[in-house]
């Protein structure tokens, strides 16, 4: 007789002698019972039932929770300290990787990679000519070129000085009192260390400008303008550098009855005209000088005639100032702080005027519409989960009647302390984008570590052990068995895998607490 039927007859034989006219066989008899109840039934009041064994599909699941955050985010910064002269995006803005977002004070690294570039050029025409070799008419075209360019630069050194003279004596003069003896800013401001700044160094560039005059009336047929133009781009860099200072001064001016806000306006205008002016200037010579400089190479080269080894010596010099162009270039990019990627600013603090140190975050970015989730896995469930396993997602923002699928990306090898419990940091990439998710949002994950077909299970509790082996109960009629087995994986709803032991159809006794 099987452990069901014994249980069915105690419980009957209960029942009969509880009825009224077999009372005085209650206490003794339900004695008996419960003894009888307790030995077969092992003291535990449980109850069994029987299941038959049936192959179906079998899924291991971990469930974690997370926290939506974008794909890509960064905090960026100027690598070198300075005034910012340029912000070109603003918070919520859409930006493609390499687009300038600011740009700190670099006129001079500017006119530097000009100046770098110009000698590459130089290089490049000297070698071609070489490589090509010299006609009698080359040479006369090639001396007309110099002479061309020659007037040229000379022209522009000339012109560099007009608009010099014209910004400072004509334009910033206008509001400077006393300009060649003893400067006074003629309008009232918010910033008297930059007035007296000013003031002083108005005193300065009345010097640069009786020099660079000078220059200009020595100047013919027979100077060196290599020199000449050197000394001018010196007197342009600080007159910038001067305009530069009294643009600031403006936008810190206050208006008064003598000196209305139209008419500051106006001053604002003149220095910014006069500032393109002389900037324009500056880059002029730069290119005309290397213009000049290409040319009489030229004409040398030409005149020369070329060898296999100056042709080799020139290649090498090609090499060298390419070197120095990509040297200015990275110097220039140091002062631009571009998009890394394609995304959407977050931050923005960078604003004209502000004077910034090296590697101080100004402006933040994330990611345009791609989302992962972050994960802390605790570690009883990270030995589960791999690289590549998919997940169904809910968001508490829209319930779990709206699912999302994901992907493990990536699992830290590392563990992160979190509430002192060891967990790892596991990052999940949504599979398609989707413009509800937001980053921040709560995710609630469940992932599908294993999954299988056909496969034979039984819930944990019909699986005992003894004697160093695992078994189950078989009934078999009114008898039982007891079956060893083998298993395997536990699925999220408490079935075990069994491996080896049992057939499809068996019956399966699964103790049932009540």
């Amino acid at each position: 007789m099987n452990l069901l039927n014994i249980k069915a007859k105690i419980l009957t034989a209960f029942r009969y002698l509880t009825k009224r006219e077999h009372l005085k066989y209650v206490i003794p008899s339900t004695v008996v019972i419960l003894v009888l109840g307790y030995w077969f039934l092992g003291g535990s009041g449980v109850e069994a039932k029987t299941l038959v064994v049936k192959k179906g599909d079998f899924l291991q699941q971990v469930s974690v929770s997370g926290k939506v955050v974008a794909a890509k985010y960064v905090d960026l910064g100027f690598s070198q300290s300075g005034r910012i002269v340029g912000v070109y995006a603003a918070v919520g803005d859409r930006v493609w990787q390499g687009s300038p977002l600011a740009e700190v004070e670099n006129g001079d690294l500017r006119a530097t990679l000009l100046q770098k570039e110009a000698a590459l050029d130089s290089e490049k025409a000297e070698l071609t000519s070489l490589q090509v070799g010299t006609r009698p008419e080359e040479i006369s075209v090639a001396e007309a070129e110099v002479a061309s360019d020659f007037s040229a630069l000379l022209e522009e050194i000339r012109d560099a000085y007009s608009s010099s003279d014209n910004a400072i004596r004509n334009k910033v003069d206008q509001f400077i009192a006393n300009p060649r003896i003893s400067p006074q800013v003629n309008f009232k401001n918010t910033d008297s260390m930059a007035e007296s700044s000013l003031e002083f160094e108005r005193l300065k560039i009345e010097s640069d400008l009786v020099s660079f005059q000078n220059l200009v009336l020595t100047l013919g047929a027979e100077s060196d303008l290599f020199k000449a133009s050197l000394e001018a781009s010196s007197y342009l860099s600080r007159i910038s550098t001067f305009l530069n200072s009294t643009s600031l001064l403006l936008t810190r001016a206050i208006s008064t009855s003598d000196i209305s806000q139209t008419t500051i306006d106006g001053y604002k205008t003149g220095v910014a005209t006069s500032r393109s002016e002389v900037n324009t200037a500056s880059a002029s010579i730069a290119s005309d000088k290397a213009s000049l400089e290409v040319s009489r190479r030229n004409l040398v080269l030409k005149k020369a005639g070329s060898t296999a080894e100056d042709i080799s010596a020139q290649a090498a010099k090609v090499k060298a100032a390419e070197a120095e162009v990509a040297s200015a270039r990275a110097q220039l990019l140091k002062t631009i702080v571009s998009a890394p990627f394609s995304g959407v600013v977050t931050k923005m603090d960078a604003k004209v005027g502000k004077i910034v140190s090296s590697n101080t975050p100004e402006i933040s970015m994330m990611s345009d519409g791609v989302y992962q989730i972050e994960s802390f896995v605790p570690e009883i469930n990270v030995a589960f989960l791999k690289v590549g396993d998919g997940a169904f997602v809910t968001l508490d923002a829209y319930g779990e009647k709206v699912p999302f699928e994901a992907l493990i990306i990536s699992i830290d090898p590392a563990e992160t302390i979190k509430d002192g419990v060891s967990t790892y940091r596991a990052i999940l990439q949504f599979s398609t984008p989707d413009p509800r998710i937001r980053s921040g949002m709560t995710a609630n994950v469940l992932i599908t570590t294993e999954k299988k077909s056909d496969v034979l299970s039984v819930p944990q509790g019909a699986v005992m052990e003894g004697d160093g082996e695992k078994y189950v109960t078989l009934k078999s009629g009114d008898t039982t068995e007891k079956r060893p087995v083998t298993t395997g994986s536990v699925s999220y709803l408490g079935e075990v895998e069994i491996l080896s032991g049992l057939s499809e159809g068996d019956e399966v006794v699964v103790p049932v607490k009540e």
